[in-house]
């Protein structure tokens, strides 16, 4: 069984996720259920239908996130140091066409937001900065064309 690396803020999410699921999105979807049985015939009843699917997804994503949580290898930023970019490195990019500044850090997959400037450890640009230091230059293919950054900074903090 595959481990699968995470912050201690992505476990967290995760968990929470999970205990709202199982404490609130399943009573509710299994009352709506009830509910709609109580209305008769249930091959026509569009009711028990939409809240039988939604269960469904609901129990789907309760075992998805149990088996996450199962294999989660917790990784403390705070702990970690170093002058190469690894996992849970903030990053710190210079476009080397525009100049422009973009700050990056790598994480686990679930925990990917690009909006928040949070980057896969699987992605393409993550995939190329990893093992790379200040100074070196990654290029990475976008569906723009490819792109060159030059590495400004590598720090590890808490995200």
């Amino acid at each position: 069984m595959t481990k699968i690396p995470m912050t201690a803020d992505g476990y967290h999410r995760l968990e929470e996720e999970l205990k709202h699921l199982k404490a609130v999105e399943r009573p509710a979807v299994i009352r709506a259920i009830a509910e709609a049985r109580e209305h008769g015939d249930l091959s026509e009843n569009a009711e028990y239908h939409a809240a039988r699917e939604r269960q469904g997804f609901i129990e789907g994503r309760v075992m998805e996130l149990e088996d996450k949580i199962s294999r989660a290898e917790i990784i403390d930023v705070t702990k970690l140091t170093g002058k190469k970019v690894k996992f849970g490195a903030t990053v710190t990019l210079i476009d080397e066409d525009t100049e422009e500044k973009a700050l990056y850090q790598i994480v686990g997959e679930d925990e990917a937001d690009i909006k928040a400037r949070r980057l896969a450890i699987t992605s393409p640009l993550a995939r190329a900065l990893v093992g790379k230091s200040v100074g070196d230059t990654v290029e990475v293919s976008t569906p723009g064309g490819s792109k060159s950054y030059e590495i400004a900074r590598v720090a590890f903090k808490k995200s």
